[in-house]
């Protein structure tokens, strides 16, 4: 049975939901309180990383945030206020950041991002897509003996999931990066893992999109939710009142505030991240991780970006000079020959990623509303999911088995 479907979020998670449903010939409308030019999946690192298989909520992370608390140009920033959603939210990360947690996470972490590479290739071969990804693996490079040793644990546990990982001494180092200089004294290297230019993916596939029936409406701020007996009737927007048989919550950091309209407990805050790129020739082929400064490290299609940062301090799009130089300084600290100008770090841009109290994202219907599908929460994977999402969301709306198991992933579970 085809069905009108109105997807919520313009980012990538709504882009895949509307190509998957427009491809089971679902009428498909999105809409997007911005311009879908800028936010999250346009300036985020372009991993598609099976590699990350554990979630962000680990043993340690949230003692971590809290010695981090007054360090301004710490990786993980988590500003410390008085709102009943940040609290409920934190408390529930403290009770998620445990060993059991971890490994009941891995398989669906590692089934979604293997899949939506495979997902990735299939678009771009079905599509005849020309966005720039590349299959050259991920190196995390380290600077200490400690942080080596539990990389290389991260690595055996990767392995022993079945992912292509390995240690790698500073020679294999400079065999897979021969043309600079770097820092460093080892790491570890997934082959496993693949790269891409986001902003190329996302231009493509809004042309298809919009040259394959899906109706598009930008810069519409939805203001209210009409719910009845558990089913959503009418969604209103600052400029017209759209009814559909289903709808998809794919709104990123947005996405929390929507859910209240509605009555969910979804527990969601956004996670800033800030990119620089760099057009300058660095010599850096390999997507790389530098471990100490958590700054991730992708040669891009005619640029290298430089990206890091979790900094949870509600929505805003404030950019902190303190953290974006703390980025071009772990560049150097790392690539001794690499400098970042004054000029890339002005133009510098930040997104916001949905952060959901367990490191996982939310995906599938909530037992409050029958028409609903809720996709959003995938805090630093959203990228490496986007395209399995995706096909989830299709599959759920269209009455179909789901190809992953994702009871991991259902938007009611408990923390």
């Amino acid at each position: 049975m085809k069905k009108e479907v109105i997807v919520i979020g313009g980012g990538i998670i709504g882009l895949c939901s509307a190509y998957f449903l427009q491809k089971e010939g679902h009428k498909v409308t999105l809409i997007d309180q911005s311009n879908m030019d800028s936010g999250a999946s346009y300036v985020n690192a372009g991993y598609l990383s099976p590699s990350h298989i554990i979630p962000l909520s680990a043993p340690g992370v949230m003692k971590q945030g809290l010695k981090w608390m007054l360090n301004p140009s710490s990786p993980l920033y988590i500003k410390p206020r008085f709102n009943a959603d940040f609290l409920k939210w934190a408390w529930a990360f403290n009770k998620s950041c445990n060993r059991d947690h971890v490994n009941k996470s891995i398989p669906f972490i590692k089934d979604i991002t293997l899949w939506s590479q495979v997902l990735y290739d299939d678009i771009k071969k079905d599509e005849n897509f020309k966005f720039h990804y590349e299959k050259k693996g991920f190196l995390m490079l380290c600077q200490t003996n400690k942080i080596l040793e539990k990389q290389i644990g991260f690595a055996e546990l990767a392995k022993s999931n079945g992912l292509d990982a390995a240690a790698v001494s500073l020679n294999d180092i400079k065999e897979l990066e021969p043309n600079l200089a770097i820092n460093t004294i080892g790491g570890t290297y997934y082959k496993c893992d693949s790269h891409s230019t986001p902003g190329e993916f996302m231009k493509e596939m809004l042309i298809y999109l919009k040259n394959n029936n899906v109706s598009f409406y930008s810069n519409e701020k939805v203001l209210d939710i009409n719910i009845k007996n558990k089913l959503i009737t009418s969604i209103k927007t600052n400029k017209r009142t759209f009814k559909a048989d289903e709808i998809v919550l794919a709104a990123g950091s947005w996405s929390g505030l929507l859910s209240k309209k509605l009555n969910l407990n979804l527990l969601l805050q956004a996670g800033k991240g800030y990119r620089i790129n760099s057009y300058k020739k660095t010599g850096i082929t390999i997507p790389t991780v530098l471990v100490e400064t958590k700054v991730a490290v992708t040669p891009m299609n005619e640029f290298t970006r430089f990206a890091g940062t979790m900094e949870i301090a509600g929505i805003n799009h404030d950019i902190n000079k303190v953290r974006v130089n703390a980025i071009a300084n772990a560049v150097t600290k790392y690539y001794p020959e690499i400098s970042l100008s004054e000029e890339e770090k002005t133009d510098v841009a930040c997104g916001l990623r949905p952060v959901s109290a367990d490191g996982l994202p939310y995906i599938g219907k909530s037992e409050k509303c029958s028409n609903l599908t809720i996709a959003t929460g995938h805090a630093m994977l959203g990228w490496s999911m986007g395209t399995g999402t995706g096909k989830l969301v299709s599959e759920i709306i269209s009455n179909k088995k789901t190809t992953l198991d994702i009871s991991a992933f259902h938007p009611d579970r408990r923390f």
